[in-house]
């Protein structure tokens, strides 16, 4: 199966390049999915990734941090406050003069305003505040990158999208432009389009960031992950996101 898998990804890299996908081509994950895990992702009641969503909640009325305070405290009630606001993430921060990701927000606002230490990168509590924060955009239309402050880095996202690397030689785009809607060791190859992150994934048997599956990717194609938080990966996120602009989003979503 290994080895398999390895020729067809080779055969993939060797294929001629296509043009970015049209905007009226562009599709959700979602359709390409068998139809019982398209079922699990329609029902909340069957969609496991709600129970990080209830446990966000939790967190979100929680009061931490020497400050006491708990999110709610400030943004009130998220169904109102944080609808559409995972839709414009990563967005730009003035202070750092660069795009920080949900993740990043969420513990940019526990250090500033609840005092408290930074929640760790795929930890129980910081992917269930994010997919609870996420849930209240799920049909919002993803506007990321409208900001023109975003624009340099949109393009440096673009250019890691599109440059080979790793032993396999191989770019985001080899896969997901050229490639989509083929099949690579029995799975379904998609757009890459990150419309329901955080999600769960079935392999995983648990939630995950976007970060994580970008990680994934790059070791696959036998190259050196970048560190969890990494402002290359917060460009990558930034034009995967604002490459699916206008779709809507799934938070929290379901895939194989």
């Amino acid at each position: 199966m290994r080895s398999s898998a390895i020729a067809a990804i080779l055969l993939i890299a060797a294929g001629a390049a296509a043009s970015e996908i049209p905007p009226g081509d562009r599709r959700s994950g979602f359709t390409f999915m068998a139809p019982d895990t398209k079922a699990m992702q329609n029902d909340d009641t069957a969609n496991p990734a709600m129970l990080w969503v209830l446990d966000g909640e939790a967190l979100w009325k929680k009061k931490t941090g020497n400050a006491g305070k708990a999110c709610a405290d400030c943004h009130g009630d998220a169904s109102a406050s944080m609808k559409g606001v995972a839709a414009r993430y990563p967005a730009y921060d003035k202070a750092l003069g660069r795009p920080v990701d949900l993740e990043q927000r969420i513990n940019s606002c526990r250090a500033d305003r609840q005092q408290a230490a930074p929640l760790a990168y795929e930890s129980r509590d910081l992917l269930a505040l994010t997919a609870f924060i996420a849930r209240q955009s799920r049909g919002e239309a993803i506007t990321a990158g409208d900001d023109p402050q975003l624009k340099p880095f949109v393009e440096k996202g673009r250019a890691l999208y599109s440059q080979r690397q790793g032993q396999l030689n191989l770019a985001c785009a080899n896969c997901h432009d050229d490639n989509w809607d083929k099949h690579l060791a029995g799975s379904a190859i998609t757009q890459g389009h990150p419309t329901g992150y955080p999600i769960y994934r079935l392999e995983w048997q648990s939630l995950g960031s976007l970060q994580r599956r970008l990680r994934a990717c790059i070791t696959g194609i036998r190259a050196q992950a970048y560190d969890y938080g990494a402002p290359e990966l917060v460009e990558l996120e930034l034009y995967l996101m604002s490459r699916a602009r206008g779709m809507p989003m799934e938070s929290p979503a379901v895939r194989p």
